[in-house]
């Protein structure tokens, strides 16, 4: 590994900046990742039996040897995520000045809607049946098996699994947003492969994410399929088996399609909001038409084990008596579930989470979407635990046998039958075909280089990567259902698990460095009040500036014949004296004219002096309500740090104190970042 890399500004990109060409395609990342999923996708199809086989003893060896990591992993990356929203609250996913783009409503609305899919109706059921039924430790059917079994459904889709997601949700705003770099994984790992990230390491990076994706939307899909199978048989005897799946497949991949080469995925978003009104109008019709105290009673107590269970439950191998199979077919499957959707999920939290605080993020990403799954899972897996245990022992098998129909099955058993099955089945459907549409764009967008933040990859490419991700899919069904599904999940996780420590390793390096350089910085804007000139004169400029008379033609005038001549000067000076540095101007953009930025290369940060004429609204004094052309122009130190004052004041001389200032604390916290970090 390389030693500490400049994480401030990275050479090559400016942040909050966008490039003005198009999407590119990453060849290697593209055919490596499409070449593989081929190839098993052709293996399975070939020989599904003997590859439903070697799927399974791959699977049964890295249960043995990897599981373990898994389980130590799912828990370190859940206590590194609140740590980092402890240790770092107060940093933004972006620049010092951003703010949210959407409201904490409408913001919570949509971290509420992603604890939602196809997945969720489908263990909420058939896991706490066979959790009561086939407990992993002590009797089944059961007081403590009663009591326990949706605990661990809360355990399995809990914040565990959203530690994972909050993690990489972190990781790419920050180095998105905050650094300018691109929306990938291979940005995170910046601070320890440097410019490296282009290379070679950053394909294997992003192909690890790719491969990882495919397979964790492939067992969503296989899973809705499934799932939906049954819904289709109730309502219009579509049977079971093989051909409807493929054609459900088949659907989500021309969903996919239309939805990349038209508009209709506004049309999609619309129905997919609706479809979360219905989702939870469905459980609170079960909750209602139910045992409702009953159902009340147990949620409560459901969280209260959560809490007091969750402690001993995130880091239990059960050592002593370790059962692989259930091991393999819950925990291990689960924790190589969401590492596998860690970043498609991840890139969605990050994008609609620019502004936000990293406080913020972590609280928001923690709660609101795990108040869904409490709401869900204790409805309907106590639902179906009370069904049990009350005496109806076939549905009770037929969930664990069959747990595509447990869900369907309780339904059934509740007033409204028939409409509920089939509000089930539409939801259950539309969070099936975006699932689908979403997916490829996440893959087509990891396997592109996209110019800013807000550009996705070109439609063909998505169309591409449907297509690959309903074959897969096939092919898993194929192979043996939803269990080589899990199988293939467990094994394509392993390789991004590694990628997610160095995801950890990469930010907590890079936030470290920040919080350093803060500190060094800190000083910044009482140095330069100490060191503003006396000279008659000053204090009147300093006003002018308050109260808006300060024209750009005068801030550009005090930038060429006073701020540039100063930094020439230093620059000569520290070159003469071995520094590699040099002065960029620009012209800037919006609000922020042109710019001046003094630049020194060190072994491993760069200094940077930024100085830019900056047109803002000026300050109004006594009831006067300010107006929009109510302007005024200043000349600003930009630090790293998000903070700015002015110079328009500073004669040449000043300039020159104030960059040494600055540079001699970069110097010596360059030292300590060093020592402290690498």
């Amino acid at each position: 590994m390389s030693t500490a890399t400049d994480t401030t500004n990275p050479p090559g990109h400016d942040p909050g900046e966008g490039g003005s060409a198009g999407p590119r395609l990453k060849p290697t990342v593209v055919v490596a990742s499409f070449v593989f999923t081929a190839v098993v996708a052709l293996w399975a199809l070939i020989a599904p039996e003997r590859s439903a086989e070697i799927l399974g003893g791959w699977v049964g060896h890295i249960s043995d040897w990897f599981g373990w990591f898994y389980i130590t992993l799912a828990t370190a990356i859940l206590f590194f995520v609140l740590y980092v929203g402890f240790r770092y609250s107060k940093v933004r996913l972006g620049d010092a000045d951003d703010r949210p783009e959407f409201s904490t409503f409408a913001w919570a609305s949509m971290l509420f809607a992603a604890g939602i899919g196809t997945d969720v109706m489908f263990f909420a059921v058939a896991e706490p049946a066979s959790q009561y039924l086939y407990p992993p430790q002590g009797e089944g059917a059961t007081f403590d098996a009663a009591r326990e079994s949706t605990v661990w459904t809360l355990f399995h889709y809990g914040i565990t699994g959203w530690g994972m997601y909050a993690l990489m949700g972190i990781a790419l705003g920050y180095f998105a947003y905050r650094k300018g770099l691109p929306l990938a994984v291979r940005s995170t790992l910046y601070p320890i492969l440097g410019k490296r990230i282009k290379g070679v390491a950053g394909d294997a990076v992003d192909i690890a994410t790719v491969l990882g994706t495919i397979f964790g939307v492939a067992t969503s899909l296989g899973i809705g399929v499934v799932m939906l199978n049954v819904g289709l048989d109730i309502l219009f005897g579509v049977p079971q088996g093989i051909p409807a799946q493929i054609g459900l497949v088949v659907l989500a991949v021309i969903v996919a399609t239309i939805s990349a080469t038209t508009g209709v995925d506004k049309g999609i978003r619309i129905l997919s909001q609706l479809n979360v009104l219905l989702a939870i109008g469905l459980a609170a019709w079960v909750l209602l038409t139910r045992d409702t105290t009953f159902l009340l009673r147990s949620a409560v107590m459901n969280v209260g084990d959560f809490v007091s269970m969750f402690p001993g439950m995130t880091l239990d191998t059960m050592a002593y008596d370790y059962d692989a199979e259930w091991m393999g077919g819950w925990t291990l499957f689960f924790w190589a579930w969401w590492i596998a959707w860690a970043c498609f999920v991840g890139m969605f939290l990050a994008r609609i989470s620019r502004g936000r605080t990293i406080g913020q993020f972590v609280v928001g990403t923690m709660t609101i979407p795990f108040s869904y799954i409490v709401m869900w899972v204790t409805i309907f897996g106590n639902a179906a635990v009370k069904k049990i245990s009350d005496g109806d022992e076939a549905f009770g098998e037929a969930a664990v046998n069959t747990p595509e129909a447990g869900f369907f099955s309780l339904l059934q058993d509740t007033p409204g039958a028939l409409v509920l099955v089939a509000l089930a089945t539409f939801v259950g459907l539309l969070f099936y075909v975006t699932s689908a549409d979403s997916g490829a764009l996440v893959m087509a967008n990891l396997s592109s280089e996209l110019p800013d933040v807000t550009t996705d990859a070109k439609p063909w490419l998505r169309i591409v990567w449907a297509v690959a991700t309903g074959v897969l899919t096939i092919a898993m069904l194929l192979v043996g259902g939803i269990p080589a599904l899990q199988n293939a999940t467990i094994i394509m996780g392993l390789p991004f698990a590694f990628v997610m420590v160095l995801v950890m390793w990469g930010l907590h390096k890079a936030l470290e460095e920040e919080r350093v350089m803060a500190d060094a910085f800190e000083s910044s804007i009482t140095s330069s009040l100490v060191g503003r000139s006396k000279a008659p004169g000053s204090w009147r400029r300093r006003l002018s500036e308050s109260f808006g008379s300060v024209s750009v033609r005068q801030a550009e005038a005090h930038l060429d014949s006073v701020v540039l001549p100063a930094l020439h000067a230093v620059r000569d000076e520290l070159t003469e004296r071995g520094a590699t540095a040099l002065v960029e101007e620009g012209t800037g953009h919006g609000r922020v004219g042109r710019t001046a930025v003094l630049v020194v290369e060190g072994e491993s940060t760069t200094f940077r002096y930024p100085v830019q004429v900056h047109r803002h609204l000026a300050p109004s004094y006594g009831t006067r309500m300010i107006e929009g052309d109510d302007m005024t122009t200043s000349l600003e130190v930009a630090l790293p740090t998000g903070g700015t004052y002015g110079v328009l004041d500073y004669d040449h001389d000043e300039v020159c104190h104030d960059v040494l200032d600055h540079y001699q604390r970069w110097a010596t916290s360059s030292v300590v970042a060093a020592e402290t970090i690498g």
